[in-house]
């Protein structure tokens, strides 16, 4: 019983070791018979066509990061009304209810977040 147990295991442990195989044998491949023709202007950082200017270690304001985290955050909680909407019929007036709630959450979030001055850009 527990040798079949294994081998229920086999096809997953032989599809991780052809997975890991390939990622090792590919980045082996690729640093050894890649080329290797380095130069100053190829060791350069390259961004959007404009040259470097100053350090690139200088601080950031926030802000920028926590729009764009709840940017996901929003946009992640309307993917789970997609499959609300299609089966909107066959739930009836209970996942009516429900989404209406999902949503009333949803906003007290929003007004939570942009109470707190999470929208707003000072710099």
């Amino acid at each position: 019983m527990e040798n079949a147990g294994l081998n229920t295991y086999l096809p997953l442990m032989l599809m991780f070791l052809f997975a890991l195989g390939f990622v090792v044998i590919t980045m082996i491949a690729t640093h050894t018979l890649g080329p290797k023709r380095k130069s100053k202007t190829k060791l350069e950082a390259f961004e959007c066509g404009i040259e470097p200017k100053g350090n690139a270690r200088i601080p950031f304001n926030i802000k920028y990061f926590l729009v764009a985290i709840l940017f996901v955050l929003f946009d992640v909680e309307v993917i789970f009304m997609y499959p609300w909407a299609v089966n909107f019929k066959e739930l009836g007036m209970k996942g009516f209810v429900e989404m209406i709630v999902f949503i009333i959450l949803l906003m007290i979030g929003f007004f939570y977040i942009k109470k707190k001055g999470a929208f707003t850009w000072e710099d």
